[in-house]
């Protein structure tokens, strides 16, 4: 059996590992090659929790999150606030913040942002279940965490217009988030200053 095997099992390996974000073929080699070395160690617990992943993980109908129960476990904290929604890119963007532990409120992912070039439409993301959420009469504020891009300035302006008849306030992320930045590579103490320093939009 060769590496260039269209059939082989160690190629099939090297070109799903290539898909995942960051990883080039190269890098997927190199990847590949220490799972294989490392079978018992690394290859078998990696294929055990892959496979719990597909089985169990799921997406939160309320906000978006990632969880293995529906709603997740921060939609069902009772210690949360549940009058502030903090609106976010992906699901790595919700993580980052709740790392810092900087928002004691509530998430909702859209899945994106807002681009024309790409053709991705409002109705593309999960903007109208926000929309839903906000007009519940529960809700206060709506705390715009998008990233600092063009594309996200875009999204930000798009979710506010909508929000305009639903009774709430609307902020974003001020201090310490850089233009062009990702919420995603931002230390702790850069989210919980943007976070207390948030803003009216």
């Amino acid at each position: 059996m060769t590496q260039n095997s269209s059939g082989s099992e160690i190629e099939r390996l090297i070109q799903l590992l290539a898909r995942l974000p960051g990883l080039g073929p190269r890098s997927a080699r190199r990847a590949a090659l220490h799972l294989i070395k490392n079978r018992e160690k690394l290859l078998a617990p990696l294929a055990t929790a892959l496979a719990a992943a597909h089985e169990n993980v799921t997406i939160c109908s309320a906000c978006g999150n990632v969880d293995t129960t529906d709603p997740c476990t921060l939609c069902k904290d009772p210690r949360r606030d549940p009058s502030i929604i903090c609106v976010v890119e992906e699901v790595g963007d919700l993580w980052a913040l709740e790392r810092s532990a900087a928002l004691n409120g509530l998430y909702h992912v859209i899945g994106g942002t807002l681009s024309a070039i790409e053709g991705i439409r409002p109705e593309d993301l999960n903007i109208s279940k926000l929309i839903e959420r906000a007009a519940s009469g529960e809700v206060k504020e709506i705390v715009l965490a998008v990233n600092a891009t063009v594309d996200g300035h875009t999204t930000a302006h798009y979710i506010t217009e909508r929000l305009k008849d639903c009774n709430v306030s609307v902020s974003r992320l001020a201090h310490g988030v850089p233009v062009g930045g990702e919420l995603d590579y931002l230390d702790e103490g850069t989210l919980i200053a943007a976070m207390k320093s948030r803003r009216p939009f």
